[in-house]
């Protein structure tokens, strides 16, 4: 049998290479009601048409299939809450694209903490593979998951990146801790475009109650502006406002991201030339700017034709809203 990792070693070494935090779960299935409420949200095509979050089932309900030996799952967050944002008066991006790609960024920090925790037998993941990444975190006690469907960590807030390195190595593990939403609904509220609802099912984990609040991916921001290839339906890009890739308003809205720090991570922080782009310049963005502007960036997933899509959306609400306010044609 593998020898013992000490969990206040791997805390320590993760908490050095720049997490914000760290915890650990015991490797096991998914419990029932999660596996429950997962087929529920599929089965009424909550996901829109992102397929892939119904492939695999069966390694994304038990994670030791994808992993021999598998023991412990060690879950880290890190902080993206940007030091430094567009002008309010620009096009906007969500604040977890505005620096490098966090899949990479995390993933070679998890790469490190393998290599100095001396393991040999590990697999490190980051939104990339079929692994119920906030059900894991949860799991090990990082914090629990909000009406707004994030990750909310005690006193830090939701602007997390999160991700996980599988061991085969036991240790000592982490509770999960209580739901700390309370009454709150601010970003059930928030939301434009009612993606979220206040449709609660209660769970059980270690006798606290979970909040499980309805959300449809077909009416979200986020999948509108970076999933969906097809034109954005009007009556959804007309809740778009001024921002042209992914929706930060249900984690604006969220009391808990009052304690947010600025990430102190140098490659999430955004260019100066994104900083400074300007609603004339993003009109007339080439693909050769695109591609030099968001190199290395996440925005690629949506290609310069979704992003050049999402722009005219913006721009024919202002032309309506000048209309209706009688200082346009």
């Amino acid at each position: 049998m593998s020898s013992r990792l000490s969990s206040e070693r791997i805390k320590a070494e993760a908490k050095d290479l720049g997490f914000f935090t760290c915890g650990i779960a015991r490797a096991d299935r998914v419990d029932t009601d999660t596996e429950e409420e997962l087929a529920i949200w599929l089965g009424n095509g909550l996901h829109a048409d992102m397929a892939y979050m119904a492939n695999h089932m069966d390694k994304r309900l038990d994670p030791r299939l994808l992993m021999d030996g598998l023991r412990s799952i060690v879950c880290v967050a890190m902080n993206y809450a940007p030091a430094y944002r567009m002008p309010e008066d620009e096009l906007q991006l969500a604040a977890y694209a505005l620096g490098q790609d966090y899949h990479f960024i995390v993933k070679e920090k998890l790469r490190l903490l393998a290599e100095r925790l001396g393991l040999h037998s590990y697999r490190v993941f980051c939104d990339s593979a079929p692994v119920l990444e906030r059900y894991w975190a949860v799991k090990a006690g990082l914090g629990w998951i909000g009406r707004n469907h994030q990750l909310i960590i005690p006193h830090a807030g939701s602007m997390f990146f999160l991700g996980e390195l599988f061991i085969d190595r036991e240790t000592e593990y982490d509770s999960p801790i209580k739901n700390r939403c309370g009454k709150c609904h601010s970003c059930i509220d928030a939301c434009p475009t009612g993606a979220l609802s206040d449709s609660i099912s209660d769970t059980s984990m270690n006798n606290d109650k979970q909040y499980a609040t309805a959300f449809d991916s077909r009416l979200c921001l986020s999948y509108q502006t970076i999933e969906n290839r097809m034109e954005i339906p009007q009556g959804i890009a007309m809740k778009m406002g001024n921002t042209i890739y992914g929706c930060d308003r249900c984690q604006q809205a969220c009391p808990w991201n009052r304690f947010s720090t600025p990430s102190d991570e140098p490659r999430l922080r955004p260019k100066d030339e994104l900083l400074n782009m300007t609603r004339d310049k993003w009109n007339r963005l080439t693909p050769e700017d695109y591609k030099r502007l968001f190199k290395g960036s996440a925005v690629k997933r949506v290609k310069y034709e979704g992003l050049m899509r999402n722009i005219r959306a913006v721009n024919n609400n202002l032309k309506e809203n000048n209309k209706d306010n009688g200082t346009g044609e």
